[in-house]
């Protein structure tokens, strides 16, 4: 089992349509372990691309909803955006290791971590709790 593999008990937090984006993320991660070189750079586009519009739909609700942590929440997206578009851009100069050193070894425990408090912390929100 890959470490990006959606497991219920452990990634769902209670509010379907965040599960489903989750799912997808996961999928997108998955998709970059062991994939050759030259597929790469497309598979990392395609995940941040999906990433940027999850966390845009995302700050939205919580606006939407008067949700009281969205500046810290916010600012952990935008952190990890930062760090994917640098990223990006070293793997279309030819320079993937970096990157695929953080998908290795990072990119999943942040998004545990991430998933456990402040998307647990939104999905409470939401659901009025």
């Amino acid at each position: 089992m890959t470490q990006f593999s959606w497991d219920p008990a452990q990634h769902s937090v209670g509010v379907e349509h965040m599960d489903v984006v989750h799912r997808e993320f996961l999928a997108l991660a998955r998709v970059l372990e062991d994939c050759p070189n030259s597929q790469f750079a497309d598979r990392l586009r395609a995940l941040v691309d999906h990433t940027e519009k999850h966390f845009a739909a995302e700050e939205r609700e919580m606006r939407e909803t008067a949700c009281p942590s969205l500046a810290e929440h916010a600012a952990e997206h935008a952190r990890l955006l930062a760090d994917l578009r640098r990223f990006q851009q070293a793997v279309e100069r030819g320079r993937p290791a970096m990157a695929r050193a953080f998908v290795e070894d990072g990119l999943a425990d942040w998004f545990a971590i991430h998933l456990a408090t402040m998307d647990s912390a939104l999905a409470a929100h939401l659901r009025g709790g």
